[in-house]
C-alpha cells in the first residue's frame, strides 16, 4: 500500500478569509444542517421564523407560505415591515444589511424583539446566500420597497420604491429559489413537511393564522389558526386515543418575563407523549423547562394521593414514569434570552427556568386537582395502576438478564450469535419463519452476523404495558440479545449490535410482523431507533433468468426498467419470490445479507410526534382512526398479496 503524500508546507498563504456570504456557500451544513431535503426545508423555516417573531412581538396576525411552480417559495406576513432606512454601521440600507451580512438583525437586545425564535441572526442572510435569487418587498409608510439578490446573495441594485400602498398596510414578502448547485440532492419541497411545521407554529401561537398554498400540479391549500393554542394541540394528538377525563388541563403563568404554558390530558394508553418548545423551537431533548414541569407533576400527584388517602403513608412514592403513563402534554416556554445546549437548539439550558416552570405549573395544577377531585382520583388511580405494573415488570425483567455467557432460547429457536464483540461491526438479523431462519444461519458471516429467529407474530405492545410485554417469550429473547436492558434499566451504551436488521417476507404477513417489531422498538427501545440502529432488509421480489444469467430484482419499478434495457430478441423468464424461506442459504446471502449486494433501509424518526400518531393509529385500540387512515391512503398501495 502506497504511503500518502505528507503536506510539509503550512504558511500564511494557506489561511483563507471568506468574506460576506462566501463562508455560507462554502460550508452550508454549518448553517442549515445539511444540503439534503432537511436543509432545503430549513430555508423556509428561517424566513417563516422571522414572520412568527413579528407575531410574538404582537405585530403580525397573518402569514402566508406559497410553493410556486418550479419550487419557488414566497413567505408573506402582515408584520411591521422591515426597516428601510440606512444602517449606520454597515453603510447599506437596513434591508441589504439584513440579507447580506451575517449576525445582523433586531434580535440582539436592541429592543426590536422581546422574544424570538431566530436568535442567531443569520436566517435571512443564509437563505439569500444559498438561493439562486431572492426578492424582498416591504410594505411600509404607504410605499412598496423592493430589492433583488442573485448568484448567492449579491444585490442587483439598491433598495428602491416601486409603488404605493395603503397607508395602513405593513408587512414583508420574501420570494426565493433554492440554488440547485447547493441542493444537489433535491430542490422539490414536500407539502406535508411544510404543513406539519406550520400547523405546529399555529398551535404554539394562538390566534395566529398561517396559510399554506401549493401552486404546483396538484394544487392544495390549508389554513391553520387555533384560538385555543396548545389546548387544541393536545386535542389533536389525543384524537386517536381515548382520554380518561374530559377536560384538557391548562396552566399559564409568567415570572421575570418568562412565560410558561402547559396543556395536558391523560388517555387509556400506556405511553407518555411529552413535547416541549421554547420560543416555538421544538426542544425534543427537553431541558430545564421540561424538567421543572415533570418534577412538579410528580410531586403534586404524590402529595395529593397521600393527602386524599388514596395511597397509604408507608407506600412507595409514585415515580415519574408512573405519573406520566398515558399522559399527553405540551410545554411551551417564551423566554427573552434562551440559552440552548448545542448548535441544534434541541435542549434548553437556562437554570432559572427550572424553578419558574416548577412554580408556575405546580400552583396551577395543584389548584385544578383540588377543585376537580373526581378527575384527580382518575389521574391518581392511573398512576397507581402503572406503579403496580412497574413492580410486576421488575420481576419479569429478571428473566431477560444474562448470567455469564449469552444464552437466548425460546420454545422454538435459538440465537446464533456472532463471534465479534465489537458492536460497531456486529449485526443482528431478526428473521421470520423456520426455513428463513435456517437459510439465514447457513448464509451469514458468523464473525459479524447474528441470527435470531422468531415464531409468528409478536405481541402488539401498543396495547400492552411493559409487564405484559416481558411475559412474551419472543420479546424477552430480543431484550436479552440486544443487551441494553429495558425500562428504567435501559442503557444504550450496552447495545451489542449497531445494525439490527428486520428481515421478513414482502407479503402482508411479513409487513405486519415488521410493523409489530417497529412498534416494539419505538415504544420500548426508542433511543435505538433515534440512534439509527434499526434497518429493514429489502429482499428482491423477482428473479429474472435469461440464458445462464440470473438477475435479482428489488421491486416493480426496477423490473420494468431492467426488462426495457434488454435486447429485443431476449425472452427472459420472470418469477416472483414468495418468501425468504424459499431461498437457499447461498441465495439469501447473495441477495439480502451480503454487504456488497444487499439493500437496507434505515429507519429514522424525522418527526417523533407524527411517528407517535401513526403508531397509535395503526396499532392502537380505536378502530375508526385506523379505518379512516386506510381509506385515505389505500390508493398509495399498488400491489397487495392475499
Amino acid at each position: 500500500m502506497e504511503e500518502e503524500e505528507k503536506v510539509t508546507h503550512y504558511s500564511d498563504s494557506d489561511i483563507q478569509v471568506l468574506e460576506g456570504l462566501e463562508a455560507v456557500r462554502k460550508r452550508p451544513g454549518m448553517y442549515i444542517g445539511s444540503t439534503g431535503e432537511k436543509g432545503l426545508h430549513h430555508l423556509v423555516w428561517e424566513i417563516v421564523d422571522n414572520a412568527v417573531d413579528e407575531a410574538l412581538a404582537g405585530y403580525c396576525d397573518d402569514i402566508e407560505v406559497v410553493i410556486e411552480k418550479n419550487n419557488v417559495i414566497t413567505v408573506k406576513d402582515d408584520g411591521r415591515g422591515m426597516p428601510t432606512g440606512m444602517n449606520e454601521k454597515s453603510g447599506l440600507s437596513t434591508i441589504e444589511t439584513i440579507f447580506t451580512i451575517l449576525h445582523a438583525g433586531g434580535k440582539f437586545g436592541g429592543g426590536g424583539y422581546k422574544v424570538s425564535g431566530g436568535l442567531h441572526g443569520v436566517g435571512a442572510s443564509v437563505v439569500n446566500a444559498l438561493s439562486s435569487w431572492l426578492e424582498v418587498r416591504v410594505y411600509r409608510d404607504g410605499k412598496i420597497y423592493f430589492q433583488r439578490f442573485e448568484n448567492g446573495g449579491h444585490s442587483t441594485g439598491d433598495l428602491k420604491v416601486i409603488g404605493e400602498c395603503d397607508q395602513d398596510r405593513t408587512g414583508t414578502t420574501v420570494t426565493f429559489k433554492a440554488d440547485p448547485e447547493i441542493f444537489t440532492e433535491t430542490t422539490i419541497y414536500n407539502y406535508d413537511t411544510l404543513a406539519t411545521r406550520l400547523r405546529e407554529l399555529a398551535f404554539l401561537n394562538k390566534g395566529l393564522r398561517i396559510v399554506l398554498i401549493d401552486e404546483r400540479e396538484d394544487e392544495k391549500k390549508d389554513e391553520f389558526v387555533y384560538n385555543g393554542g396548545i389546548i387544541e394541540y393536545v386535542q389533536m394528538i389525543n384524537k386517536t386515543k381515548k382520554p380518561i377525563h374530559e377536560d384538557i388541563i391548562y396552566v399559564e403563568g409568567k415570572e421575570d418575563d418568562i412565560l410558561i404554558e402547559v396543556a395536558l390530558q391523560y388517555n387509556e394508553t400506556y405511553n407518555s407523549a411529552v413535547y416541549s418548545f421554547t420560543n416555538n423551537i421544538n426542544t425534543y431533548e427537553g431541558g430545564t423547562h421540561e424538567e421543572g414541569v415533570k418534577r412538579a407533576l410528580s410531586r403534586i400527584i404524590n402529595n395529593y394521593a397521600k393527602n386524599a388517602k388514596l395511597v397509604k403513608d408507608n407506600d412507595d412514592s409514585l415515580t415519574g414514569d408512573d405519573v406520566r403513563e398515558g399522559l399527553t402534554m405540551i410545554i411551551s416556554c417564551k423566554h427573552p434570552d434562551p440559552q440552548f445546549e448545542g448548535q441544534t437548539k434541541t435542549k434548553l439550558g437556562n437554570i432559572e427556568v427550572r424553578k419558574i416552570a416548577d412554580d408556575v405549573f405546580s400552583n396551577g395544577f395543584e389548584r385544578y386537582l383540588l377543585e376537580n377531585p373526581e378527575v384527580a382520583k382518575i389521574i391518581v388511580d392511573k398512576a397507581i395502576t402503572a406503579s403496580r405494573a412497574r413492580v410486576a415488570a421488575k420481576k419479569a425483567r429478571e428473566l431477560t438478564r444474562r448470567k455469564g455467557g449469552l444464552e437466548v432460547t425460546n420454545q422454538w429457536g435459538k440465537l446464533a450469535d456472532c463471534t465479534s464483540k465489537d458492536a460497531t461491526i456486529s449485526e443482528l438479523f431478526i428473521v421470520e419463519g423456520d426455513s428463513a431462519g435456517g437459510s439465514a444461519k447457513g448464509g451469514r458471516d458468523p464473525k459479524t452476523q447474528a441470527i435470531l429467529p422468531l415464531r409468528g407474530k409478536i405481541l402488539n405492545v401498543e396495547k400492552a404495558r411493559l409487564d405484559k410485554a416481558l411475559n412474551n417469550e419472543e420479546i424477552r429473547s430480543m431484550i436479552t440479545a440486544l443487551g441494553t436492558g429495558i425500562g428504567d434499566e435501559f442503557d444504550i451504551s450496552k447495545l451489542r449490535y449497531h445494525k439490527i436488521i428486520i428481515m421478513t417476507d414482502a407479503d402482508v404477513d411479513g409487513k405486519h410482523i415488521r410493523t409489530l417489531l417497529l412498534t416494539l422498538f419505538y415504544r420500548f427501545f426508542r433511543p435505538v431507533v433515534e440512534g439509527g440502529y434499526i434497518y429493514v432488509a429489502q429482499p428482491p421480489l423477482y428473479n429474472v433468468k435469461y440464458g445462464k444469467t440470473v438477475k435479482y430484482i428489488l421491486d416493480d419499478a426496477e423490473l420494468n426498467a431492467f426488462l426495457a434495457s434488454l435486447p429485443a430478441n431476449v425472452k427472459p423468464e420472470v418469477s416472483r419470490n414468495k418468501g425468504l424461506g424459499e431461498m437457499d442459504a447461498d441465495e439469501l446471502c447473495d441477495t439480502t445479507m451480503n454487504i456488497e449486494h444487499r439493500t437496507l433501509v434505515q429507519i429514522k424518526i424525522e418527526d417523533a410526534m407524527r411517528a407517535d400518531k401513526v403508531f397509535e393509529t395503526l396499532m392502537g385500540e380505536d378502530v375508526d382512526p385506523r379505518r379512516e387512515f386506510i381509506e385515505q391512503n389505500a390508493y398509495l398501495v399498488q400491489d397487495l398479496d392475499f
